[in-house]
């Protein structure tokens, strides 16, 4: 493996420059300092209970409406309390020709990299 192709892994890109379907906590908080949209698609309740605050909030069953409130030219890190709907929210925005990936280990995964949460 080149350096180039560690290099990509660590930074959560594949070798054609697009993003793979799931990144660690550490990869999503680089991914947002280097410009990335941060989608929350939890309910509102979990919202309200803390979310990161550059994240736009919008629900699961709303992620069609998802790419009117992102910047269509940026990728996106998904995010839910654990991974699991953040990949299904990841799946459609790139069935809807965005570049977008799931935050595996959620919430939790983002602030244990360091990604600030405000309550």
């Amino acid at each position: 493996m080149s350096l180039l192709d560690t290099l990509r892994r660590i930074l959560g890109r594949t070798d054609d420059g697009t993003l793979p379907s799931t990144v660690n906590g550490p990869t999503a908080v680089q991914l947002v300092r280097d410009g990335a949209s941060l989608l929350d698609v939890r309910e509102r309740a979990e919202w309200n209970q803390g979310h990161a605050p550059q994240a736009v909030h919008v629900p699961l069953s709303n992620t069609s409406q998802a790419p009117r409130r992102l910047d269509q030219d940026k990728p996106v890190v998904v995010m839910c309390a654990s991974g699991v709907r953040s990949r299904s929210a990841a799946k459609t925005l790139r069935t809807l020709g965005m570049q977008a990936t799931s935050l595996s280990g959620g919430i939790r995964a983002w602030q244990a990299a360091g990604g600030s949460v405000r309550r």
